[in-house]
């Protein structure tokens, strides 16, 4: 049985999610029936992370195994004439038999965008957060980083799935503006469930005057949700970056 890693990308508006559900579309079970046809045989996929309803993957990686032989080079294409136009895989390769995508994951970028301007833009419709009043990057970056260092950050959880721990340690948080188009890019070495929406609603409180930067180690050190900013809609949030030891799956090219 071979080991094989997909570097793919997906649009989750129309999923719910990416862990396959009982009664819901979600992304690896789209994945699964069309490596199915595929191979021919029953294929499991572990993906690197569980992404919610709604949430989008710019850089995504889930690993199977199988008995087929098709060559890696050969999958992309094969498998993509299975999937529906808003999943697609874009590369693949054998692994090593110990590597599992969420397990062999060093640390995960996550970016969540807002679209901020008077009017809003059709085409970031489940894709920003439109935001109509003026926010301020800089008060904005300054609440980000506060967020950075080793925390149990309880709260900035939302209820969901249980965990042995809530303590992450946040490499960076930075909020950054293009135009209209504001960005929140936060790297950790995992994230607990709605971890980076609420992070963003607090950052979003510091912007409208509900909070400062200053309160945010108080809230984190609290551990109460309630302290904190709301949870923000998953249409803006992007899995966006990932590291591994296999530098191959590490390289941003598609």
């Amino acid at each position: 049985m071979r080991n094989i890693a997909f570097r793919l990308m997906y649009n989750g508006t129309g999923y719910h999610g990416w862990q396959v559900q009982k009664s819901e579309i979600t992304v690896a079970e789209t994945l699964e029936k069309a490596l199915h046809a595929v191979c021919g045989e029953r294929i499991r996929v572990t993906g690197c992370g569980r992404t919610d309803a709604g949430v989008h993957a710019e850089r995504y990686v889930a690993n199977f195994r199988t008995g087929s032989t098709i060559p890696c080079e050969r999958f992309p294409l094969a498998v993509n004439s299975r999937l529906p136009e808003d999943i697609v895989v874009c590369r693949a390769f054998q692994v090593a038999d110990d590597f599992n995508a969420i397990g062999s994951c060093l640390k995960k970028e996550y970016t969540y965008r807002i679209f901020n301007s008077r009017i809003r833009n059709p085409f970031y419709v489940h894709r920003a957060y439109f935001y109509p009043r003026l926010l301020d990057e800089t008060v904005m970056d300054r609440a980000a980083r506060a967020f950075e260092g080793t925390h149990d950050f309880r709260a900035v959880r939302s209820v969901g799935t249980e965990t042995r721990t809530t303590v992450r340690t946040v490499h960076y948080c930075r909020v950054c503006r293009n135009g209209p188009l504001l960005e929140l890019k936060v790297c950790a070495d995992g994230f607990l469930y709605n971890m980076v929406r609420a992070i963003t609603g607090t950052v979003l409180y510091a912007a409208e005057g509900k909070l400062t930067a200053e309160d945010i180690p108080a809230i984190l050190e609290s551990g109460n949700r309630t302290l904190a900013g709301p949870t923000v809609p998953p249409g803006g949030l992007y899995l966006t970056r990932l590291w591994y030891e296999d530098e191959r799956l590490n390289d941003e090219s598609t």
